[in-house]
């Protein structure tokens, strides 16, 4: 993968999803979430790590149990909503970067410290609905996290839609 130094364009945002969203996307693919990764494109730029593709196999018997789909349908979905997303090897990410976000989630949950040293390295924000990682950023002055929620009110403010 290539580094990316270039800032988008000012009516772009580059958000950062979290797994959990990629999980509730997989498991309600009629969900608000999979509608602002279809159709944002004009507002969002979707990144992940690469993190977050071994965290999907690693659960995928869950998700399979879970959603009552297929192997097939599951695989699908997958497979469109990573379509959307461009994925970054954290090894670009600077041992800077790391040791700051390593800090910033100590005390909240280090299994996301990929998903904030990205959202750091890309200048970007951060998509989750994990609450607790949202508060503890916030409180720790971190304000680039939005909720799905913030990601609906922000797409309407920019659209209008």
């Amino acid at each position: 993968m290539v580094e990316e130094k270039s800032k988008p364009p000012d009516t772009v945002k580059r958000i950062i999803v979290d797994t959990n969203i990629i999980f509730s996307s997989l498991l309600n693919y009629n969900s608000i979430s999979v509608k602002l990764i279809f159709n944002s494109r004009k507002v969002f730029e979707f990144y992940s790590c690469l993190y977050m593709r071994a965290e999907i196999r690693e659960h995928w018997d869950r998700l399979k149990e879970i959603s009552k789909l297929s192997e097939y349908e599951l695989r699908e979905a997958r497979s469109r909503l990573f379509g959307k997303i461009k994925f970054i090897d954290e090894k670009l990410i600077s041992p800077e970067t790391w040791l700051n976000a390593e800090r910033l989630v100590k005390d909240i949950d280090e299994d996301d410290v990929d998903f904030i040293a990205l959202t750091n390295h890309l200048n970007g924000v951060l998509w989750t609905n994990d609450m607790e990682l949202s508060r503890g950023l916030k409180k720790k002055n971190f304000k680039r996290v939005f909720t799905t929620r913030e990601m609906l009110e922000f797409r309407k403010k920019k659209t209008g839609k």
